[in-house]
């Protein structure tokens, strides 16, 4: 009878053992997500403390183009906006306008040979090219881990620790249809 004590009692050391082991994984997911959300963010607010400078730029040498310079400043705010709120789907959307926005605005400098010579604006464009860059590759590593997480919450035994430990999963940062599709480098020169 003790004897049959002691195996009960290691069995249920080991199940516990295990269960530590799958929180513990549940809690650093989590937290991989929220560092791969912080490196998104400081590279938005980088970007959108870059754009102003750049729209000031332009605004010197292009005198006809005050659209296309708004719907960069207007997308800006959006993108903003939506990254205060944690709006994940919001944020999708707002980013796929910057994006064209930017396209159409590195487009349009293409007519203002004197712009496209001036260093600032060179460097300005540089910058904010690198920060597109790599918010791209932080969107993707984000969606991975993300996704990493998610299926883990599903999986047997997981969700059993996950419900009894209220893990919830993460939304993943999609994009707008405008943003995924080819872009029309004919119609960024009329």
């Amino acid at each position: 009878m003790i004897q049959g004590g002691f195996i009960l009692l290691g069995i249920a050391a080991i199940a516990a053992l295990y269960v530590v082991m799958i929180y513990n994984r549940l809690v650093s997911l989590k937290h991989d997500t929220s560092k791969a959300w912080s490196n998104i963010d400081v590279l938005l607010k980088q970007r959108h403390e870059e754009l102003p400078k750049l729209v000031e730029t332009c605004k010197q040498y292009m005198q006809h183009e005050r659209e296309t310079l708004e719907k960069v400043m207007q997308a800006r705010s959006g993108v903003s906006t939506a990254r205060k709120a944690g709006n994940l789907s919001a944020l999708g959307l707002a980013e796929g306008r910057l994006h064209q926005g930017l396209l159409s605005l590195f487009a349009t400098a293409e007519a203002y040979p004197a712009l496209k010579a001036d260093e600032s604006f060179r460097n300005l464009e540089a910058r904010i090219t690198g920060l597109e860059n790599a918010i791209a590759d932080r969107r993707e590593y984000y969606n991975e881990v993300v996704n990493i997480n998610n299926v883990r919450l599903e999986q047997f035994p997981d969700i059993f620790v996950a419900r009894l430990f209220g893990f919830d999963g993460f939304d993943l940062l999609q994009f707008s249809d405008e943003e995924m599709a080819d872009v029309d480098i004919k119609a960024l020169f009329r």
